[in-house]
């Protein structure tokens, strides 16, 4: 498989901190033994776990009001594809890639999937983009796209997703994701069930041209870029839509897209109940849709959400396989770090999950014992899991210490040089 960070450099790394992890490790391991928990279990299960990482996340983001580009910014999906490279390579939790079109589009696939298939990185679930004009576009979406009041500009948006889906099949994607900037930003300005009408319409043609093996995850947002009503804007209207479309049709749950307080986990688990759950856009928020660093703000709601996911993998429940993606904007620090660092964080939360006591647990529910049920969770949410984390990469070739070998390489450096900055282009980020 094609590095990107020197394997010396690497093992060398590596090798000064293998002692004193191994030392934690073993520490750990015994106190999770006191607790009937074998270490080593948990250990393969962290190695298993995988989130996958969005091309337009290795671009510096930027606001409403300015983007500031980093140096050495991908300019391209192929150099994109290097960013993810070093991000799992150094993680070992991110093997796969979700691209977005028309951004990633490019003469031909096979070229793009060869240059995946050297890496060890794997297409997942790829994304539509109806909320901006393209240049040359005969039909605007200012005022919506599928759900535009104009025939013609709905079948534009239509005809891309099913393009879209074409471009997936070439590079063994299972999945669509489509998200809409659709809505009003005035009261009057849009009839609310009529809106929806036009939605759910072209929704189904699209949903027609799935393949057998496909799904589709419709993904919602609270407001933003329409600030009145947006189509889809909470989980009600998301699971109205998906229930209507059919089967192959889920909600995806972005983190950062829900009003401040919301209960994610348990619209996670109403999702899981009537196996509606598509996926997961991880991130972090203040007020509304931020997008910051995943767990650097709520670890805790993070950990709450994946107690539900590991329940439902823990009672086998019917329908369960959610996909996990990372969905940030990197305004102020370097991508590859943040992604690097959310994804350990997101791979921590899973771990934790693992350690709840899911049979005492439930004694706590049925027996209406509040504090103790409280406690169960906050116990395992309090464990520091780093050494199986950390082992887990050791054991997959992968860095102890990911930033520091990342920082040690001189990678962005090396970037910075080989991709000189063209100062009319927009760069890879969402602005």
């Amino acid at each position: 498989m094609k590095k990107r960070i020197d394997s010396a450099l690497l093992e060398a790394e590596n090798a000064k901190r293998e002692s004193d992890l191994n030392s934690d490790y073993a520490a750990l391991g015994e106190k999770l033994a006191r607790a009937d928990i074998d270490i080593e279990t948990i250990t393969a299960k962290a190695g298993e776990f995988q989130v996958a990482v969005p091309s337009w996340g290795t671009g510096t983001g930027g606001t409403r009001f300015a983007r500031f580009p980093g140096e050495g910014e991908p300019r391209n999906i192929f150099e994109k594809l290097e960013d993810c490279a070093v991000i799992n390579e150094l993680s070992g939790c991110t093997d796969s890639v979700s691209p977005h079109f028309p951004w990633d589009k490019v003469d031909d696939f096979s070229e793009l999937k060869q240059q995946a298939d050297e890496y060890g990185l794997k297409w997942v679930s790829v994304n539509s983009n109806t909320f901006q004009d393209q240049p040359g576009q005969e039909h605007s979406y200012k005022y919506g796209s599928l759900s535009n009041t104009q025939k013609a500009s709905r079948d534009l948006a239509i005809q891309h997703n099913l393009d879209v889906i074409e471009y997936g099949q070439k590079l063994g994607a299972k999945s669509l994701t489509v998200w809409v900037g659709d809505g009003s930003n005035h009261p009057g300005q849009q009839h609310f069930q009529r809106a929806f009408e036009r939605y759910l319409a072209s929704m189904e043609e699209i949903y027609k041209g799935l393949p057998d093996d496909w799904e589709m995850h419709i993904e919602h947002k609270m407001f933003e870029p329409a600030f009145y009503s947006t189509i889809i804007q909470d989980w009600g209207s998301n699971l109205l839509a998906a229930m209507h479309l059919g089967p192959k049709c889920k909600s995806l749950v972005d983190l950062g897209h829900h009003a401040p307080n919301t209960n994610i986990e348990m619209i996670v688990s109403r999702l899981i109940q009537f196996k509606k759950l598509g996926g997961f856009h991880f991130n972090d928020s203040k007020y509304g849709d931020d997008d910051l660093d995943s767990g650097s703000l709520h670890p805790y709601q993070q950990f709450l959400i994946f107690n539900e996911l590991v329940d439902a993998e823990y009672r086998n429940q019917e329908g369960f396989g959610p996909a996990y993606m990372l969905d940030q904007s990197h305004n102020v620090t370097d991508p590859a770090e943040s992604l690097i660092n959310s994804a350990i964080e997101v791979q921590r939360s899973y771990v934790k999950a693992l350690l709840v006591n899911r049979e005492a647990l439930y004694g706590f529910q049925e027996g209406n014992d509040a504090l103790m049920a409280s406690l169960e969770l906050k116990n395992a949410f309090n464990l520091d899991v780093s050494p199986i984390l950390a082992m887990a990469r050791l054991r997959k070739g992968s860095a102890i210490d990911p930033l520091a070998v990342y920082r040690q390489a001189g990678y962005r450096k090396a970037m910075a040089e080989a991709r000189p900055r063209d100062p009319n282009a927009t760069g890879s980020g969402i602005v």
